[in-house]
């Protein structure tokens, strides 16, 4: 029987083959749409939040950040202002001070140096000053050996350079125990850091730049060879800035402590920064965790857009299958006076919509599955496809098609067989 009402739903349709093509394209764009949609919404999230999980959950990131400036009288051309901003070696003796356990704190001071190595130069470097813990709050595979904490407490001339700067200063050479000029100082390379991922360099103070361009020497070394006056040489214009540190990430063993401890960095800087907002605190956790959930509100929002025009393509089905109810009043009239009864007249009717929802869930499926490939190939849009969003689209919409036919199978089931007969 049920073969027999499926084969008979099939040839019902097939004969109004253009307007039942046309309700399968509402049902084929509304499944489509929510897959596509849904799939870009994936597709944009996931580096940003790869981005800031690199960051690292336990980490508490402290960054000194120029204010805004503000209506100050220019100086002539005699004499220079000295911008002084930022955090502080004071505020790192208070960080280090607060004494938490399984606490590491890793201070860094981000300066820019001319290198040169025999006739190879580049220009405006990045140079970072740090301590010997900068590996553990952010692992790198280092050829070689970083610096030590007795490198760090004797100001050695020893360096650590990227990957991109070892092949623009060596070329094929290896750099390892090789002499670099960086500014007017000798360094002696004691490590290459292997390619890194360019979204890791969201820890320095720097960012959109990736590690294999960084060069990393001893923060005491930073201090007593390169000061802490930068000068800043712009367009029409020169200025000095006084910057102690650029960033101070603090990594905590415990998870749970990292919104708590946040807190208390945000108070303690309060008060020794009160007068101006140069710093800026930092918890990948809480962005990690804000992102989550833009991301899924982005889906919710972009889904509900797209199962409208599911709701268009049922609300069509409906359309299409009460015209069908009035058009085959006759038949429907001679089924039930052969024996057929409301149950029969109910099923043949909610096939017919079944089959049109299903075949156009298939296709939309198809169409929803392929259109985000082509948006990657030609406008290079990140996309990504999901399981879920393919059975969600699809048993929507033969739910739609379900819910849609339901009132009209109960109208042709509700007729009258004699009214039924008599109609022309």
């Amino acid at each position: 029987m049920f073969f027999a009402t499926f084969m008979l739903a099939i040839r019902n349709l097939l004969l109004h083959k253009l307007r039942s093509a046309l309700t399968l394209l509402g049902t084929i764009l509304g499944v489509a749409s929510v897959i596509a949609m849904l799939s870009i919404g994936e597709g944009s999230k996931p580096e940003a939040l790869e981005q800031i999980r690199r960051l690292g959950a336990s980490n508490v990131i402290v960054r000194s950040v120029k204010p805004q400036p503000t209506n100050e009288v220019p100086s002539n051309s005699s004499s220079y202002n000295v911008l002084a901003y930022g955090l502080t070696f004071s505020d790192l003796r208070v960080l280090r001070d607060l004494e938490l356990s399984d606490c590491i704190v890793v201070p860094s001071v981000v300066h820019k140096k001319n290198l040169q190595h025999n006739k190879h130069h580049v220009t405006a470097a990045k140079v970072v000053g740090t301590t010997a813990d900068f590996p553990l709050i952010k692992p790198m595979r280092i050829e070689g050996r970083f610096f030590t904490e007795r490198d760090v407490a004797v100001s050695a001339n020893v360096i650590v350079i990227g990957k991109s700067i070892a092949r623009q200063i060596f070329g094929f050479q290896d750099p390892l125990d090789q002499s670099l000029l960086v500014g007017d100082d000798a360094y002696r390379v004691i490590g290459v850091i292997g390619e890194c991922d360019s979204g890791n360099a969201k820890l320095l103070a720097e960012e959109g730049n990736d590690e294999n361009s960084f060069l990393f020497i001893p923060i005491s070394s930073a201090q007593n060879r390169m000061g802490i006056v930068q000068r800043l040489v712009e367009t029409g214009s020169r200025q000095y800035v006084r910057i102690e540190l650029s960033e101070v990430v603090l990594k905590l063993k415990d998870q749970s402590q990292v919104r708590p401890f946040a807190s208390v960095v945000r108070n303690i800087l309060a008060q020794s920064h009160a007068a101006k907002k140069d710093y800026e605190v930092q918890v990948p956790l809480e962005l990690l965790n804000q992102a989550e959930r833009e991301k899924r509100l982005w889906n919710l929002v972009l889904g509900s857009i797209a199962g409208i025009s599911l709701l268009v393509g049922g609300i069509g089905i409906m359309n299409i299958m009460l015209a069908t109810v009035t058009e085959r009043t006759r038949e429907i009239g001679i089924r039930r006076a052969i024996g057929a009864k409301r149950r029969h007249i109910i099923t043949q009717f909610l096939m017919e919509t079944t089959v049109l929802s299903t075949s156009g869930g298939i296709l939309g499926v198809i169409c929803g599955v392929v259109l985000p490939m082509i948006f990657t190939l030609a406008l290079g849009i990140n996309t990504s496809t999901s399981l879920s969003s393919v059975l969600i689209a699809f048993s929507i919409s033969v739910l739609i098609g379900i819910v849609f036919g339901v009132y009209p199978a109960y109208k042709a089931a509700s007729m009258n067989p004699i009214e039924a007969l008599r109609h022309a």
